[in-house]
């Protein structure tokens, strides 16, 4: 990606769907048989992944610009290839769908961005509560559950989002009731959780800390809309902090991004939300933020942190960043510095001292969010910014070149 930097934005974007809503609502199609409509969905290489592994499963997927016509009806295989649970951590998901579906699970552990460790092991754990007989070996995950799940009573240590949506993919045709203690908050699983009762189930409580499931004998297909993702519209947030834009974010949820709208405020930006709109000022030069904790849903997200963190790299002042979710969240620091950024790493806490300008260079994307945050600075910075690694931002944004061309930038994909 090719940037030249120091241009103002201005205008206003539609914001795509959420790519954390939709792979597990695709995995969850394999519960429900018949034709589901799923509108919204991005055109990322993460959702080509998933459709890989629904069509590898025997499952009918085609798509219509960014609605996909799903149907699990023929579905034939409980195994899931090496090469295609490589592709996106988020694969794990499939494994309460396939082994809920078939009694049967056969995978590899997954792959994605190397964020450092995301043990599976809640995942693990909460199925063998259910019922599942699991064995490891050689990096393949043997799943039975011969006589099917049963529900219970299950407490996760941390508010994992992945194994919620196991769980919850686990739970739906399971017998008796699940009551999950500790779930996640985060919209993503309310999404989910709409999809699925939407097919026949009964999920009560999603959002909140407790979620109980009413095992039910089957689903049936729906139509159903993903929600727009809000780390996309963060991720837009910043383009236009960094740049000292206004910019109108359309089709979003201006309660899920409560908490990186209370941080644009705090660095001295004009917020106003109104009827699925985003209204957004920023200033000729942002203030610091002196600390962003990064945190489960209602908290700070991880994955905003990093384009968070380039904007404030030209802001006034001493901002810190403490990153509680992932071990090496702070990849994208190093190729900040070559632009003229100044970070100081310590462990889960960077110390970003603002600086009055960054200049363009040429920087390498290593992870996904890591991306966004390059290319935001290159919206700042004088001169030309080449930033390599662009699968990764494939992997979670939709034609971004296209997006922030149409807002003004000069960006395009080589």
């Amino acid at each position: 990606m090719l940037i030249e930097g120091a241009r103002k934005l201005s205008g206003e974007v539609e914001v795509q769907g959420a790519k954390n809503s939709a792979l597990p609502i695709l995995a969850a199609t394999i519960l429900s048989g018949g034709e589901n409509v799923l509108c919204n969905c991005a055109n990322i290489s993460d959702i080509d992944a998933a459709v890989g592994i629904l069509r590898y499963l025997g499952g009918s997927v085609s798509r219509h610009h960014t609605t996909m016509l799903v149907n699990t009806d023929s579905l034939c295989r409980f195994d899931i290839p090496h090469d295609l649970m490589r592709e996106m951590r988020s694969s794990i998901v499939f494994l309460g769908a396939v082994l809920s579906r078939h009694k049967r699970a056969r995978l590899s552990f997954p792959g994605g961005c190397e964020l450092g460790p995301r043990p599976i092991d809640l995942h693990l754990k909460a199925l063998r509560q259910m019922g599942a007989v699991i064995n490891e070996h050689h990096g393949i995950l043997d799943c039975y559950a011969p006589k099917g799940l049963m529900g219970t009573k299950i407490s996760l240590s941390f508010p994992s989002v992945g194994a919620t949506e196991n769980i919850l993919l686990a739970a739906v045709n399971a017998k008796g009731t699940t009551t999950l203690t500790n779930a996640a908050r985060e919209p993503e699983i309310v999404d989910l959780a709409e999809y699925l009762n939407k097919c026949g189930a009964k999920i009560y409580g999603a959002g909140e800390g407790i979620i109980v499931v009413d095992g039910v004998g089957k689903l049936h297909g729906t139509q159903h809309t993903i929600i727009p993702d809000r780390i996309v519209a963060s991720t837009l947030l910043s383009c236009a902090a960094v740049t000292g834009s206004e910019i109108l974010l359309k089709g979003i949820i201006s309660q899920h991004l409560s908490s990186v709208i209370s941080i644009f405020e705090e660095a001295g930006c004009k917020v106003k939300a109104d009827k699925g709109e985003i209204s957004f000022c920023a200033p000729e030069r942002l203030n610091a933020v002196k600390n962003i904790r990064t945190m489960p849903y209602p908290g700070f997200p991880t994955d905003a942190q990093a384009p968070l963190m380039s904007a404030l790299t030209v802001a006034r002042g001493t901002s810190c960043f403490v990153e509680n979710i992932f071990e090496s969240r702070f990849k994208h620091v190093g190729e900040l510095l070559r632009l003229g950024a100044n970070i100081k790493v310590e462990g889960k806490v960077a110390v970003v001292e603002g600086v009055s300008g960054l200049s363009g260079a040429l920087v390498e994307a290593q992870d996904l969010r890591g991306a966004a945050a390059l290319i935001t600075a290159g919206l700042a910075a004088e001169g030309t910014t080449e930033v390599t690694g662009i699968k990764y931002l494939e992997r979670g944004y939709d034609s971004f070149e296209t997006v922030l061309s149409d807002l003004g930038a000069s960006v395009r994909k080589v």
